[in-house]
């Protein structure tokens, strides 16, 4: 069974999109779930606040005057602004699969089709990391097949989880070593059913070669699962 993540605080979500009905919704419901909500109605505002301030969640809409999402999203990955490593999921009214897989090819993490309900405003929710179980047994025995194979594969990734934290820890730090850690870690998430910890590894790899700002918040994200994953695991 998935192990309960701990409390977090309410998710900071930004929503922009240029319908003030799907804006208001979206934005009521959002708070309802549990979110603290800023909004606004344009591409190049959707800039300015993801700039300033760190939201974990961007849910930006595909056409809005200034810039779309794809515009709001390709200019965040580009620079150092305090929201440029946050989970962005895109919204549209209008969408086909050719359009979705561009999004996610983009860098979306998942699209949201208007309109919507509360369901699927859920379901964005819960692919933030915080709300993501730290260990999940029904995965991890989907993927390796059996208890013991399943025991085997998370000692490994205990032992190397360990020798990484350690590591980063360290003054000095090799990107490319880096990079190829994070890709094998990922793999290993996969088998031993870390779904938590994989979309850390996954935001972290993003952030890799961006500013310092960027990459050093993402790091504190990873760190902390790391060490929630190890907890676990030891359990």
């Amino acid at each position: 069974m998935p192990t309960s993540p701990a409390a977090t605080p309410s998710p900071r979500v930004l929503v922009a999109d240029d319908d003030a009905a799907s804006r208001r919704f979206l934005s009521d419901a959002l708070q309802a779930l549990g979110a603290c909500v800023q909004d606004c109605a344009d591409g190049h505002e959707a800039l300015r606040w993801a700039r300033d301030q760190c939201f974990d969640l961007l849910l930006l809409d595909c056409r809005m005057p200034g810039a779309g999402a794809c515009e709001v999203l390709a200019a965040l990955q580009a620079g150092n602004g305090a929201s440029s490593g946050s989970l962005a999921v895109a919204s549209s009214a209008e969408l086909d699969a050719v359009a979705e897989r561009e999004l996610l090819a983009c860098g979306f993490r998942d699209v949201l089709r208007k309109p919507c309900g509360l369901a699927e405003l859920r379901r964005v929710l819960a692919l933030l990391p915080g709300n993501l179980p730290v260990l999940d047994d029904e995965a991890a025995l989907r993927a390796s097949g059996d208890a013991t194979t399943m025991r085997a594969l998370r000692q490994l990734l205990r032992n190397e989880l360990a020798l990484l934290d350690r590591e980063l820890g360290l003054p000095q730090r090799d990107d490319s070593q880096l990079e190829d850690r994070l890709h094998r870690l990922r793999s290993s998430c996969g088998f031993c059913g870390a779904p938590a910890l994989a979309t850390e590894t996954a935001r972290l790899q993003r952030q890799l070669g961006e500013g310092a700002h960027a990459f050093d918040a993402a790091l504190a994200h990873f760190r902390g699962t790391l060490h929630a994953t190890l907890l676990a695991l030891d359990a």
